[in-house]
């Protein structure tokens, strides 16, 4: 008996060090590619991660886990780019159906909207203006696409072009649609950045479109840092992906979101656990979410579209949470 304790707790050692290597190599990981490295389920890997934080060692965020201070510190691009990349790929397919032929669109940095750059390159006759160095790299040898790029000083970190250059290149600039990313969205604040200088350009992106479209990943859904770039009542529509299972969380936000008038488009990655490479189909599902009546500060007419749990009474046990929990995705899937 003792020795099968010891074991355990030997395993279960190894596993919270590897966890707590991970996160320190990328600053912020996310729990299913937590699982996936130390072989196990997710919520273990939970677990593990609460032990840790208990410790000081890390702090839980939504989705997954990040250094002590994750709230004002920002992963660069090498850390990034390998968070979540079969959902990205995913959002970038569906965000990219969003784009006609001939629109004139831009494009803000990080990791998610370079992927949908990549995708924009098929479509001739674009006008894309960005601030991002990725952006138009991966657009660089597209035959019939327009690359405009700002002016600024070039922030490392991301490879984006910041500063009053970039805000002032875009004064009297108007296109269809601004696609942007950040490091969280919730419904109370909409989308944040960690990076004072990387929310002013994108403000500024902003204000020069029509439509303004969100790319975040379940695990950016609830997190909220320090600097608003986009009120909630400015996102005309959020594409995002399929929360897993457990993530509760990231459905009750989304109904919060499309309470205050946001579409919602529900990206399905393939099979919902690939592990990287270009496993995602030509033309991914899309579920949109329609807009549910009157923005913010005007009264609802009719129930939101997206079922709360706290409307569903006192204590639910767990499987009725979980029938629950299904029943909002499969609201998501079939809108």
């Amino acid at each position: 008996m003792v020795v099968g304790v010891t074991v355990s707790f030997v395993f279960a050692a190894e596993r919270r060090q590897l966890i707590l290597e991970m996160v320190r190599a990328n600053g912020a990981v996310s729990l299913r590619e937590l699982a996936r490295v130390v072989q196990t389920s997710e919520v273990t890997v939970r677990r593990d991660v609460r032990a840790l934080e208990a410790e000081g060692l890390l702090d839980r965020r939504h989705g997954g886990a990040v250094l002590p201070g994750g709230f004002t510190r920002e992963s660069g691009f090498p850390q990034k780019s390998h968070l979540a990349t079969a959902e990205k790929t995913a959002i970038a397919d569906l965000a990219a159906s969003l784009v006609e032929e001939g629109e004139a669109i831009v494009v803000g940095a990080g990791t998610t909207t370079q992927e949908l750059a990549r995708r924009l390159a098929r479509i001739p006759g674009l006008t894309v203006v960005t601030n991002s160095l990725l952006v138009a790299q991966a657009l660089a040898h597209a035959n019939r696409v327009e690359v405009v790029m700002t002016g600024g000083t070039l922030r490392g970190s991301n490879y984006a072009l910041v500063g009053s250059g970039a805000e002032q290149s875009l004064q009297g600039l108007r296109v269809s649609k601004a696609f942007l990313s950040g490091s969280g969205l919730t419904a109370e604040r909409g989308l944040s950045t960690s990076n004072m200088l990387s929310a002013s350009v994108d403000r500024a992106l902003v204000q020069a479109a029509a439509e303004v479209v969100v790319l975040a990943d379940h695990t950016k859904l609830g997190t909220d840092t320090m600097f608003q770039t986009v009120p909630t009542d400015v996102i005309t529509r959020l594409v995002t992906d399929d929360p897993p299972g457990h993530d509760d969380r990231a459905v009750t936000e989304l109904q919060a979101l499309a309470d205050q008038g946001v579409q919602i488009a529900v990206a399905g990655a393939s099979g919902g656990g690939g592990t990287g490479g270009d496993p995602v189909p030509a033309r991914p599902s899309r579920r949109d979410m329609p807009l549910p009546g009157p923005r913010r500060n005007q009264v609802h007419g009719s129930a939101p579209q997206l079922r709360s749990a706290a409307v569903l009474g006192d204590q639910p046990t767990a499987g009725e949470r979980e029938r629950e929990r299904a029943a909002r995705v499969a609201d998501l899937r079939r809108r």
